[in-house]
């Protein structure tokens, strides 16, 4: 089987639902910003190059729907033949169009692909314009269609993930992407040229503006997040300060196979390894990156998440810290040394996590590649490990090596 490398991985800023800097420009634009930043940024291979886009997206509707894969690939000027299409794996949705690309790749079937993911929350609501749930199965096995906010609160009320646990996860995910911001280490990021309305004279005018950072990152004490209300049950423990910030964002990844990195004379940043799902209860669902790993490191055989820590770091999506905190026990990365923004030693989330840098559904798994890439070169590390939860009750996980 041939090998499939990552040669460049971008992501646009994540901004805030609504309030944010992304709130009113079109998801076609902020993929757009991704893809051109992403072939700016691969010297030496050009559009024509291309043979797919294959973009992640967990509600492909309205602005983002009609296939948008194929709309970003005229939108930014490729040539017919790069043809486009459109993948749902709900929040895992970019990381499996990344890992689609890769797979055909190393299957023989293509050369040059993109992979990416993109949602606007902002335009389209969390759960779509027109929800229609199926009424027996509703009755049946509502657990299909609960609230994420409810699995958060069963993950923490059933293993003991205690309120105090889950905002002082969240302060280190706040304080983590505050150093990182400051520090300028999101080197993965294309600035966006947003959009905003304004009134002048009696006359809504539009105007642009460049938005190059994540708008969600904001100071925080324990006592602040002590302050909050639940979330979603009266006597819960999940609050909007420890959960993930719903965000705008789109990401992308171009993957090629050895003989096209040879053919076009660029240097991969890293092997693409494997990836894997795996299925969980759906009340739960969070749990998902505590079955995924495993069962990643095992495919891999790699032995465990702490056989690898030594030369590895990982990037688990904070959807909730409760979902989170559990899955780090469980696969052995629950220590301080691992994941507090005070230690010189951490690899889990690094740079801070979806509860500080966002949460943009069919985006994330793309984005969180690009962190990856971005982090894996800046400490040399051998391997990367990404993983989040899905909603529906899975997780998903991948595995890539740094090239030499």
């Amino acid at each position: 089987m041939r090998e499939a490398y990552i040669v460049q991985s971008v992501r646009t800023p994540g901004c805030r639902r609504g309030r944010g800097a992304l709130a009113y420009t079109r998801p076609e634009d902020l993929l757009k910003t991704a893809i051109l930043g992403l072939m700016e940024r691969a010297k030496g291979v050009e559009k024509k190059d291309v043979e797919d886009i294959l973009i992640g997206c967990a509600f492909p509707e309205a602005e983002q729907g009609l296939n948008i894969g194929r709309i970003i690939a005229q939108m930014t000027g490729f040539p017919d033949e790069t043809c486009g299409a459109t993948v749902n794996r709900f929040c895992a949705s970019g990381l499996e169009a990344i890992s689609l690309q890769a797979m055909r790749i190393m299957g023989g079937m293509c050369d040059v692909a993109i992979g990416g993911g993109l949602e606007s929350m902002s335009i389209v609501p969390m759960g779509g314009n027109l929800p229609r749930p199926h009424p027996e199965l509703a009755k049946t096995y509502p657990d299909a269609y609960i609230s994420m906010g409810m699995t958060a609160e069963n993950v923490a009320n059933r293993y003991k993930i205690t309120r105090e646990m889950q905002d002082t996860f969240a302060f280190g995910s706040q304080a983590k992407a505050a150093e990182a911001q400051k520090n300028g280490k999101y080197k993965e990021i294309v600035p966006v040229e947003a959009v905003r309305f304004k009134e002048k004279n009696g006359i809504t005018v539009k105007e642009t503006f460049i938005q190059d950072f994540d708008d969600g990152v904001r100071p925080t004490t324990m006592e602040g997040l002590a302050k909050l209300r639940p979330a979603f049950a009266a006597m819960g423990s999940v609050t909007a300060g420890n959960s993930s910030q719903t965000t705008d964002g789109a990401a992308c990844s171009l993957i090629m196979s050895g003989e096209a990195v040879k053919k076009f004379g660029v240097k991969p940043i890293a092997k693409f390894k494997a990836y894997v799902v795996a299925g969980c209860r759906s009340d739960e669902m969070g749990v998902g990156p505590a079955y995924a790993i495993p069962k990643l490191l095992k495919v891999a055989g790699l032995g465990t998440a702490l056989d690898i820590a030594g030369n590895a770091i990982f990037e688990i999506n904070e959807a909730f810290a409760s979902q989170a905190i559990y899955s780090l026990q469980q696969i052995g990365l629950f220590d301080e040394k691992y994941y507090s923004h005070e230690s010189d030693q951490r690899i889990v989330n690094v740079n801070g996590g979806a509860i500080a840098l966002g949460h943009p559904l069919g985006c994330t798994g793309a984005k969180l590649c690009a962190q990856l890439m971005n982090e894996m070169q800046v400490r040399g590390v051998k391997y990367g490990v990404e993983s989040m939860c899905i909603g529906g009750g899975m997780g998903a996980a991948a595995l890539f090596e740094l090239c030499d």
